[in-house]
């Protein structure tokens, strides 16, 4: 295996050269434990922990080292390490930390394609995959489409399927795919590249493990069987792993029952964009697109142009979005009035 196989590239290089990082080993994060990190070398894997410097001055806890991140480290022990620095990352792909306003939550970084797979079964549903779409886009991450089991489902059943999300979600591909009957594989086989790194997305069971497996060509990742009585697989990943293949980087994902979104604004637009391209006639330059005389979308979505759960799904995430904001906002203003608090302490504390 070479670094580039691991997706090493020239600019990452020019990046080790400037900080003068040539006398560390370079490597990948391809597990989280806490405040423990598994990094794959060209040679070798390594239990790795932050030297105490780099621990000490992170500020933020989404600058520590995520899975896809670039090291350099210096081996201690055998198969032991001290990560020494973490590179500069081209994409952050992310979603509202659960139960924390104002707080985001890194899924993975250094992503070149986002893969997001929806069962045709009972976890079918085009709104889950706006919001997918919109985190892929708000880090520039292309994204494709998979709609996975279409074995439990009748022909005719799967193209009524496909119009229905064709009609919401434009210009993404989309590949029918069935893990038991390998169909789609292929199609699947052909959007992968080798030294690219693609991360799985989707719900839990809805069969991203599986794919995996067939794509590596072993059965790396456990699985689990399909439960009769919520026709589900069940949930089996409880971590992030990334895994290295002749196609590419996978990495795969435990099941995300939520996907709240945070102030991505640009890739907010980008999912929508057949909204706010029907707003550039709105009368009102602040029109909210609910009541307003003059509102382009509504007079689309009353002539039927519109769709109008596409409708309904942008307004839910844009009051998602907009309170996120808030909080966030909120969240650093505290952080700077303590900041000041504990600044004037110690001045004062320095007088007597």
């Amino acid at each position: 295996m070479t670094l580039e196989d691991l997706g090493y590239n020239n600019e990452l290089e020019e990046y080790r050269k400037k900080q003068n990082l040539d006398s560390f080993d370079i490597g990948r994060v391809v597990l989280e434990h806490r405040d423990r990190y598994t990094v794959k070398t060209e040679s070798n894997e390594f239990d790795c922990e932050l030297i105490g410097n780099l621990r000490f001055t992170i500020t933020n806890k989404n600058e520590l080292p995520s899975v896809g991140d670039w090291v350099a480290i210096s081996e201690y022990d055998e198969d032991k390490a001290l990560i020494h620095a973490v590179f500069p990352r081209y994409s952050t792909l992310e979603r509202k930390a659960v139960g924390k306003s104002g707080e985001s939550q890194i899924i993975a970084v250094n992503i070149d394609v986002g893969i997001i797979i929806q069962s045709v079964n009972r976890d079918f549903s085009i709104n889950r995959l706006e919001r997918y779409l919109t985190i892929c886009n708000a880090s520039n991450i292309e994204p494709f489409i998979i709609l996975s089991k279409i074995d439990l489902i009748e022909d005719l059943e799967l193209e009524e399927l496909l119009i229905q999300v064709q009609e919401r979600i434009k210009n993404v591909p989309i590949i029918p795919l069935s893990n038991q009957s390998k169909v789609g594989i292929d199609d699947v086989i052909s959007r992968l590249t080798k030294g690219k790194t693609f991360c799985l997305l989707g719900s839990s069971g809805v069969g991203k493990s599986t794919l995996i497996n067939t794509l590596i060509g072993e059965e790396l990742m456990y699985t689990g069987e399909i439960s009769e009585n919520i026709d589900r697989g069940k949930h089996v990943t409880t971590h992030r792993e990334l895994i290295v293949s002749e196609h590419g980087i996978l990495i795969d994902n435990p099941g995300m029952r939520e996907i709240g979104i945070t102030d991505a604004t640009e890739g907010f637009e980008m999912t929508f964009d057949e909204v706010l391209n029907l707003s550039q006639d709105c009368k009102y330059n602040n029109c909210t697109h609910t009541n307003e005389d003059g509102c382009s979308v509504l007079r689309a979505l009353d002539k039927g142009e519109l769709n109008s759960q596409t409708y309904e799904n942008f307004l839910k995430m844009k009051k998602e979005r907009i309170h996120y904001e808030s909080s966030a906002a909120e969240r650093k203003k505290k952080g700077k009035d303590l900041g000041k608090l504990i600044k004037n302490m110690k001045k004062n504390n320095t007088k007597y």
